[in-house]
């Protein structure tokens, strides 16, 4: 399908409710609610449920929908390296064939005092997703690589809108991405859509990402650590108390090329919407001082009061204020979803958001 023949309109008309990418693809990355860990029973909180929720509140809005378009390996390549592709890919068929549970999560992890044997192939043995994955929080089932790419094309259709002409696009990805790094996935996330969404943007310019889930973008980071062309900037909970803990704080810089392109701003817990809305400023001074062609935003609605997983105190009109600051950068703009676990208000959260950014 052409990405810009959206249901319900022209993306390109100006005033317009921003166009909105969403699939069905994501339904085949469906967990069960609840892992058994031994003696301990985990709730698992990154549910189709999601991703329906969003969908039927933006469209219930009026936002036009757009079904993602085909568009192969070659960009998810451009950010990943083949061995994590080809993991992903085969990972849940070789795991059963070896005789593992129908859900896959690791049980061990190849920390370096561990993993004596280097780039050892294990094969489709049982102990490989140690290699891969860095959590136990993101099972993998039968569906989870279809939906891993169709998210992926989700956000690169939002590319193709903005760089076609839109001033701003929705792509509504489900599993998420920002915890997933160039050679390794985790955090609920499989493969990087926000960062999938920049590479492909960079062909127009530099690109900045403003990250504004409320766990730090770990993966983001890795992949764009050395490169000057892309500014990666991240509000988030404080490491030091909150996932993934190893990663976000405020003196990591980038490295190389990219030193100073990389930028955190942790905040402590129970941040309200004015000093958020604060530092979310120093963030967006930050990108006109870098004056990128683009903007991607890494939307995660996990900073909302009510969230599970969250330690902010964000209201629904926060997001509309937030939604409103972002599109003051000027820039042409994807959105990416990212996290957002409390179903309830998920639908509103948004609709706030894009509300708030087209300044209705």
């Amino acid at each position: 399908m052409d990405p810009t023949a959206v249901v319900g309109g022209d993306a390109h008309r100006e005033h317009d409710p921003m166009p909105v990418v969403a699939g069905d693809a994501h339904r085949e990355h469906d967990p069960p609610y609840e892992v058994n860990y031994g003696e301990v029973v985990r709730p698992v909180y990154e549910r189709v449920e999601r991703g329906e929720l969003l969908r039927a509140g933006l469209a219930a809005a009026g936002h036009p929908v757009v079904e993602p378009a085909l568009h192969g390996m070659e960009p998810i390549l451009a950010v990943h390296e083949p061995a994590l592709v080809e993991f992903l890919q085969g990972a849940w068929a070789a795991w059963r064939a070896a005789g593992g549970p129908p859900v896959l999560i690791p049980d061990s992890f190849a920390i370096p005092r561990l993993a004596r044997g280097g780039g050892r192939d294990l094969g489709g043995g049982v102990g490989r997703p140690g290699r891969y994955c860095f959590d136990t929080a993101t099972p993998l089932v039968a569906g989870s690589f279809t939906a891993a790419v169709g998210a992926a094309d989700a956000a690169l259709t939002a590319v193709d809108l903005v760089a076609g002409g839109a001033g701003a696009a929705y792509a509504l990805c489900r599993p998420p991405g920002h915890h997933a790094g160039p050679g390794y996935y985790g955090g609920f996330c499989l493969l990087n859509n926000a960062a999938i969404a920049a590479r492909a943007l960079g062909r127009l310019g530099r690109v900045a990402i403003v990250d504004v889930d409320f766990h730090h973008g770990n993966g983001t980071q890795d992949v764009f650590w050395e490169d000057a062309e892309v500014l990666y900037v991240s509000l988030h909970g404080d490491p030091a108390g909150h996932y993934p803990h190893f990663t976000g704080a405020a003196d990591e810089a980038g490295g190389g090329p990219g030193r100073g392109t990389t930028r955190n701003l942790p905040l402590p817990d129970g941040t309200g919407d004015d000093q958020y809305l604060e530092t979310l400023q120093e963030a967006i001074e930050l990108v006109a001082g870098f004056g990128p062609a683009t903007l991607v935003v890494s939307l995660g609605f996990d900073t909302f009061a009510g969230d599970p997983l969250g330690a902010f105190q964000v209201t629904t009109e926060g997001f509309r204020r937030i939604g409103a600051a972002l599109a003051g950068a000027g820039r042409p703009t994807v959105v990416v979803q990212e996290g957002g676990y409390a179903l309830d208000a998920l639908g509103a959260n948004a609709v706030a958001f894009l509300a708030g950014f087209q300044g209705s």
